[in-house]
This record gives structure tokens, sequence and C-alpha cells, in this order.
């Protein structure tokens, strides 16, 4: 099967987009279907992966970012179906080496596939990164 990714926030299925991460993602299904809105319609830049024959979109990544120093990804994810065809490390590549923010610092957080990450340079925070966890989101959740 033939994928092509596309960073045209146009051409996102917003449903699927929302199918996904409102079913699947362990790291954000807090959000409603309206915050998921907020944050495509806000985003620096976001990538989609689509079935060359239907169209269909099938992966997701999402960037935030200032657009000088600094960049967040999010909110990556390829169909059970789709997977194991390269779309996560291409996904990836195309917002981030092919993108506009190839020179960034760029950080993420993922309780899986480091080791995809890796293969882009992602690695562990060294002692000048901090972060001030969503204590509230953890309450929201139990």
């Amino acid at each position: 099967m033939d994928y092509e990714l596309d960073d045209d926030p146009a051409r996102l299925q917003r449903d699927v987009v929302w199918g996904w991460l409102s079913t699947e993602a362990y790291w954000g299904r807090w959000r409603s279907r309206e915050d998921v809105e907020t944050q495509l319609d806000r985003a620096w830049r976001v990538v989609g992966a689509y079935r060359s024959d239907t169209g269909e979109q099938v992966g997701f990544a999402r960037a935030v970012s200032d657009g000088i120093g600094i960049a967040y990804l999010a909110d990556v994810f390829v169909l059970d179906a789709h997977r194991g065809h390269g779309l996560g490390t291409r996904l990836i590549r195309r917002m981030i080496d092919e993108g506009p923010g190839a020179d960034l610092r760029w950080v993420l957080f993922t309780g899986d596939a480091h080791g995809l990450y890796r293969r882009f340079g992602f690695a562990e925070p060294d002692a000048s990164a901090m972060v001030r966890p969503a204590l509230y989101r953890r309450s929201a959740e139990g």
C-alpha cells in the first residue's frame, strides 16, 4: 500500500484525529473534542499520513512552536491497520527534519516508542531541563 504525507492543515480529517486521540491516546484522553479542535487550530504545524489510493487519513503528528528556538512534538499516531509500513518514521522525519523546524530544539513526552524518537536525536533530558507536571489532570483522570 502506498502512502503520502502532507502538512496542509486543511486536509486533516478531524474526525479521524479526534477518533484516535479520544479513544487510543493514553496521554490525552482527558481532552474534549473542543480542546482537540483548538489544538489543531492553534498548531504551529501538522502532518498527516494518507492512503494514496483513497485519501483516507491513517496517521498524524502535531507541533507547537515559537518558530525560532523550540518546538514541542505531540499527538503522533498511526492507525493500527497501517502500522509496520514506516509511517511513524516518515511522520517524524517530515515534521522535524524536512520542515521549517529542522534547526529547532525539539521536546516531547512519551511513555513508549523511545527507540523511534532516539533515531531523530531525542534523548533523556539533561540537568538543565525541568518540568512542571499538570497535577490537576491526574485527579481528573483517576
